[in-house]
């Protein structure tokens, strides 16, 4: 009978204590063990969240090329959403692990509940456009006769439904803050599953429920992240371990509201700037046919799968900068950076060697079209050469996020997507003739110049300074 090591128990028990969830103090905790019980349910939180996608993708691949583009004109105009979903995110988790890291909890669940209270207010807009004009939306995008004929009704779910999107990014937001990062990971393991469940059933039938093809996909989605809300609301009524919102807190406080509000502005304005960079950069793949889209809208969902546990790395540097600014200690915060730095360098190199020897195989898992699979793997193939920069870009913009600074990212985005990414995609794609592999490079060359200009301006340290 084989015993555990000292150290196997205990790589184990910060194992299932960051799964689990604990009610450390993060801001007096030994560093890394703060960065291993944040990060660990971070990273499994995005990687369940971005399967959303692999799974809608990998059944709606089955449809034909068609659908597949129909998912990714969809997303483009999603990608406006998320921008506002995210950037509320990123004000209410730096608003949040302020007020945690200063120890007035009274104050973090206050800005949960107007955090919340934005969120649906944002969404209502977009529900109205989507569900109203969704044909004109994907004519607009240069949608094919399939698309227009069969994935209206695609466009009306994913855009009808769209409180859901933006309650979850911003629930989880309020636990990540918290530091309740364990009961995001929670909410989205239940929410996921559904989705899974529930796409093959939706988009090809099952007993007495009806094939409705591509529709079918937003469906299941909806529902999922439907559940998912739930679970996340009566969760934050009856308390995590960090905060807990009560019937008191459900009042509209403006003051706490604007600020959220104000704190949020640079980070969707951020958002915006790089999702509608990708809007430009589909519209000209859209010029070059369904199959351009579909390649570069498998190849995306990969990268967001992949790049999850990044993320996940990278939210619990937001977190940690937060909570420690609150707790004045500006030097453990920029401590904290580096070691998830480190930790996501590492991890993107391994996934770049993967899609420079598999690029091909991997597209292929998801369409057998020769077409596609040439334009996805061109993408994987290229961005093969960057990713590790691109990692610390990421590192760096959570630590301004999570400071509070979000107006910072913002101008750097629109140096770097706007004035430099999609002129040169236009430029290499259309005027050179590159075709698709030039919008390929024109990321390239515009994600690597943002990562290397983000990560000197993180280690300048104004960021420290930042009031929220």
């Amino acid at each position: 009978m084989t015993q555990e090591t000292p150290t196997a128990r205990s790589l184990w028990t910060e194992v299932r204590d960051a799964i689990r969830g604990t009610g450390a103090d993060y801001t007096k905790i030994p560093l890394r063990r703060a960065v291993f019980l944040l990060a660990v349910p971070m990273v499994l939180e995005l990687v369940l969240e971005s399967t959303f996608a692999v799974a809608d993708i990998w059944f709606v691949a089955r449809l034909g090329a068609s659908a597949v583009a129909t998912v990714g004109l969809t997303e483009t105009y999603l990608f406006l959403l998320y921008s506002i979903a995210m950037g509320l995110a990123m004000a209410v988790t730096a608003v949040v692990a302020r007020r945690v890291g200063e120890e007035n909890h009274e104050a973090a669940a206050i800005s949960a509940v107007q955090a919340i209270w934005i969120a649906l207010a944002a969404s209502v807009p977009f529900a109205i456009v989507g569900i109203v004009w969704a044909r004109e939306l994907l004519a607009l995008m240069g949608a094919d006769a399939w698309t227009l004929e069969h994935g209206v009704g695609y466009m009306q779910w994913a855009l009808g439904s769209n409180a859901v999107i933006m309650l979850l990014f911003v629930i989880n937001a309020i636990y990540r803050g918290a530091g309740d990062a364990a009961i995001a990971m929670r909410v989205l393991l239940i929410a996921n599953a559904l989705n899974i469940i529930l796409d093959p059933i939706m988009i090809f039938g099952f007993g007495p429920i009806p094939a409705m093809g591509v529709e079918g996909a937003a469906i299941a989605t909806t529902i999922g992240r439907g559940t998912g809300v739930l679970m996340q609301l009566w969760i934050l009524f009856h308390g995590g371990k960090h905060i807990r919102v009560l019937a008191s807190h459900l009042a509209w406080h403006g003051a706490t509201a604007w600020n959220i509000v104000r704190t949020s502005l640079g980070g969707i304005g951020q958002m915006i700037i790089g999702m509608t960079s990708w809007i430009f950069l589909v519209r000209i793949l859209a010029s070059l046919g369904a199959e351009s889209v579909a390649g570069a809208t498998i190849a995306l969902r990969t990268l967001m799968f992949v790049m999850m546990p990044a993320w996940g790395m990278s939210n619990a540097a937001a977190t940690l900068v937060g909570q420690n600014l609150g707790a004045s200690q500006p030097d453990r915060a920029e401590a904290s950076v580096w070691h998830i730095g480190w930790y996501n360098m590492a991890y993107l190199l391994g996934v770049s060697l993967l899609f420079f020897l598999f690029h091909d195989d991997i597209v292929a898992l998801f369409s057998s079209d020769a077409r596609v699979i040439e334009v996805g793997g061109q993408w994987l193939r290229i961005v093969s050469y960057s990713l590790f920069v691109y990692g610390w870009w990421m590192v760096s913009v959570q630590a301004f996020n999570g400071a509070g600074d979000t107006a910072t990212p913002t101008w750097i985005n629109l140096v770097f997507f706007w004035m430099l990414q999609i002129p040169l995609a236009w430029w290499l794609a259309l005027h050179l003739d590159w075709g698709s592999e030039g919008v390929f490079w024109a990321v390239f060359f515009s994600e690597t110049a943002v990562g290397l200009f983000t990560l000197w301006l993180f280690s300048r340290g104004r960021w420290k300074t930042a009031q929220v």
